[in-house]
């Protein structure tokens, strides 16, 4: 396939109109500590939006070529592009929603590198972390005080099936025609499809104002590119903190079918919701799917009952090939979660009161070593152990699509997880099944597990 780039330079549509001499260096400094590695990937997977591959290491072999610099003119912040994917230009010019896109990930590297790790002192560690995460989220203005609980995060699969697809745009719709807003991860499949549903549900009911926010982190965008209808893109410094701001931001949860990535998501928050401290708090989650997508639910809630137990199960909802049904019990959800904030005089814009165990908040590192460690037994309380198992899931993704954990996998061959021996049973259940269910990535014909279990 011949491939086709342009080379431009472009500035801010409306914001971000200056940077510091200092930012620039950092952006364009290429040592280990500089920032332009990671600046380049990024703008990259923004710049190549309708991607089909999910391989950072794809995206960046194919587009070896590509570069990035940025420069402070008279007239504000430049950035040169140089041999930049073509589809990102209509007649030569950037579409607009990729230039948001673009000086986004300049906006939020730069906060996190500058302000973010030293905003907090003096606070205890988990603390720390949720203060880091809201001051992201106010620096990238996705803070709405005011507004009635509204917003919907939706998680599921970028690699999902065409029924699948449909379904989640069905879904979007009709929650788009009460007026909600959505939230995803901001890439393809289940993250692009209730957004495409909204969008058109949001012009029919005519808001103007529809918000479609996308939260990614570094390691992951150039495997799901943000998709073009996202137009708050917000870039966590690693997947803890991405997933702290989806919880805290959010108000209501709806979960289509996917693969690792979607059960991590899953584990999180159950490791979250089964927590003593957060028993009153109402937290609408809904999974569903088309009919035919049973087989993934019954995989995932077999899998959280013999592990997480019954309680775990408890915390769910799932609703099959009904986009009314999850519309109108997300609506009512959203009015309970409105009813308990006023009375506990919680903000409606951020989830203070929810509390999340340090050991969820703490940046898993996915080495070989640290995969072998994990604690894959059901000898310790159930959130710990979903904890755990997020890990352990967060490691296959890793393996499977990022750069890092790819070339680790070369080096040192798949990762090895060990556990009490019913744990693993369950474990292997569950992964065994997303293959056969080609959930596993895009490309799952060439697939090859990246992980060994042992009890």
């Amino acid at each position: 396939m011949t491939e086709h780039f342009i080379s431009s330079s472009v500035t801010p549509l409306d914001n971000l109109d200056v940077l510091s001499p200092f930012e620039v260096a950092r952006l364009q400094d290429k040592s280990q500590g500089g920032l332009y590695s990671l600046f380049r990937q990024c703008a990259l997977a923004v710049l190549n939006c309708g991607s089909e591959l999910d391989s950072t290491r794809q995206v960046l072999n194919r587009f070896r070529e590509f570069d990035v610099q940025i420069s402070q003119k008279h007239r504000g912040v430049q950035l040169d592009l140089i041999n930049a994917p073509a589809t990102a230009f209509v007649d030569g010019e950037l579409i607009q929603g990729i230039n948001e896109h673009l000086f986004a990930v300049v906006r939020d590297l730069l906060y996190v590198a500058d302000k973010v790790e030293s905003c907090c002192e003096g606070l205890d560690p988990s603390a720390m972390i949720t203060n880091q995460v809201f001051n992201m989220l106010r620096h990238a203005d996705a803070l709405r005080p005011h507004v009635k609980p509204n917003l919907v995060v939706c998680w599921g699969g970028h690699s999902i099936q065409h029924e699948e697809y449909e379904y989640t745009k069905r879904v979007g719709y009709e929650l788009g025609l009460r007026g909600l807003n959505i939230c995803t991860g901001c890439g393809p499949g289940a993250m692009k499809g209730p957004m495409k549903g909204a969008t058109i549900a949001h012009a029919k009911q005519r808001i103007a104002n529809g918000r479609y926010v996308g939260i990614s982190e570094p390691g992951i965008i150039a495997a799901e590119s943000p998709n073009p209808i996202v137009n708050e893109l917000i870039i966590m410094p690693d997947i803890e903190r991405r997933l702290e701001a989806f919880v805290r931001l959010g108000h209501g949860f709806v979960v289509f079918p996917g693969g690792v990535g979607t059960a991590e998501e899953i584990l999180y928050i159950l490791g979250i919701l089964l927590q003593d401290e957060n028993r009153e708090h109402p937290f609408p989650l809904i999974f569903t799917g088309p009919a035919g997508s049973e087989a993934y639910f019954d995989t995932v809630d077999s899998f959280i009952r013999a592990t997480l137990g019954e309680r775990a199960a408890s915390l769910y909802e799932v609703v099959i090939d009904d986009p009314h049904e999850v519309a109108e019990r997300m609506r009512a959800g959203l009015e309970t979660v409105t009813d308990f904030r006023k009375t506990t005089g919680e903000a409606y814009h951020f989830n203070w009161q929810l509390k999340i165990p340090y050991a969820l908040q703490q940046t898993f590192e996915p080495t070989h070593d640290a995969m072998r460690q994990l604690l894959l037994s059901r000898q310790q309380s159930e959130h710990a152990l979903a904890a755990q198992l997020r890990c352990a899931l967060s490691g296959i993704v890793a393996g499977n699509v990022k750069e890092p954990g790819i070339r680790a996998i070369e080096e040192h061959g798949p990762f090895q997880l060990h556990g009490e021996s019913e744990v693993i049973k369950e474990l292997d259940k569950l992964l065994q099944a997303f293959v056969n269910q080609r959930r596993m990535k895009i490309n799952h014909e060439e697939y090859e597990p990246c992980f060994e279990l042992a009890s």
